[in-house]
């Protein structure tokens, strides 16, 4: 093994299995399921218009617990 291969096995690696900031923010909306089956939806077909439902179903979470006026979202 070359030096520099000894010195990337030994960095501390990060655990995937710990939520970043990112996670945490989803999490906190109360919506993290909904947002992750919308996330799952688009990765499957690559096509948001084919996720319709799925976004709904989030939308209706995101107003139901009260997001929109947390985040100041405005109706299209």
């Amino acid at each position: 093994m070359s030096t520099s291969n000894q010195k990337l096995k030994n960095l501390p690696t990060e655990d995937d299995d710990e939520p970043d900031e990112w996670d945490k923010r989803i999490f906190s909306t109360g919506c993290s399921a909904e947002q992750t089956n919308m996330n799952d939806c688009y990765f499957e077909k690559k096509d948001w218009r084919l996720c319709k439902q799925e976004m709904e179903k989030f939308r209706e979470c995101w107003k139901r617990r009260g997001n929109d006026q947390r985040t100041e979202t405005k109706d299209a």
